[in-house]
């Protein structure tokens, strides 16, 4: 069932969004070559609770940490690392999702580490354009299709990168994955209808070769994350937003100048 919010529940998940930011802007600050991505696990969750909300991704399907930090090919899912250090020239993504008295917000961000390579910072850009591609077709009467189709046909027909599929966008609120599915590839015109007060995540997850992912598992551990099936690095960026009757807004923007027609 999909739920249309009301200003109360958008205002709920504007302030967690807000925190959300708030975590992303602290872990840029500590990421650098030879901090390990335990570090970043410890300051995102130390930041997500000293503002009195819940990592919500603790113990989500048994999963035992506040963030995802995933290195260079890896995808998604993937935990944080004591004693596996960043190193110069890496690309790191952190996602977590937040509740705050309730409301959820879920963002990811991709960071240099060091010095990149021209190929990964390009990686990077063109995975964020992408998202706000898709931002901009979420607009009431469009449909689920159209955020699709802006996202593949940017990066695979134009750019010639891999869209990961088995991974995609969902509504959100009151529980982390709620209807409907928001798939980052697909046909214009296609899909469910979209209506104002409907709230979900774009997150596309950009490769610079195939699409397809594999599972791969933790050492030690039973769980499994995903990297890119042939070595290839991966980039993402994801934010919350609400569709409203004056366009897409973001839930959890990061930098209000840059996303001021995105804001509430």
């Amino acid at each position: 069932m999909i739920t249309l919010k009301s200003q109360r529940e958008i205002e709920g998940m504007a302030k967690s969004g807000a925190i959300l930011a708030g975590m992303h802007h602290a872990v840029a600050e500590i990421i650098k070559p030879g901090v390990s991505s335990w570090e970043i696990e410890k300051v995102g969750r130390e930041y997500i609770e000293s503002h009195g909300a819940i990592p919500a991704e603790l113990g989500f399907e048994g999963y035992k940490y506040a963030t995802c930090v995933a290195i260079n090919d890896e995808v998604a899912h993937s935990v944080p690392r004591k004693g596996l250090d960043l190193k110069d020239g890496d690309i790191v993504t952190v996602d977590t999702v937040v509740n705050w008295q309730g409301y959820m917000s879920d963002s990811a961000w991709t960071y240099a580490v060091g010095n990149i390579s021209p190929e990964r910072q390009k990686l990077m850009d063109v995975t964020k354009k992408a998202l706000y591609l898709g931002i901009d077709q979420a607009v009431v009467g469009n449909r689920l299709g159209d955020i699709g189709y802006a996202i593949q046909h940017y990066t695979e027909d134009e750019m010639g990168y891999g869209d990961v599929r088995e991974l995609i966008g969902h509504g959100i609120q009151p529980t982390m994955h709620e209807a409907p599915n928001v798939p980052h590839y697909g046909e214009p015109g296609h899909g469910l209808r979209l209506k104002a007060g409907m709230t979900i995540t774009i997150e596309p997850m950009i490769t610079t070769g195939t699409w397809k992912i594999k599972a791969k598992q933790v050492p030690n551990d039973d769980w499994e994350y995903y990297v890119t099936a042939d070595g290839s690095d991966c980039a993402q960026y994801e934010h919350t937003l609400v569709i409203t009757n004056d366009g897409p807004k973001i839930l959890t923007s990061q930098d209000a100048v840059a996303d001021a027609k995105y804001l509430l």
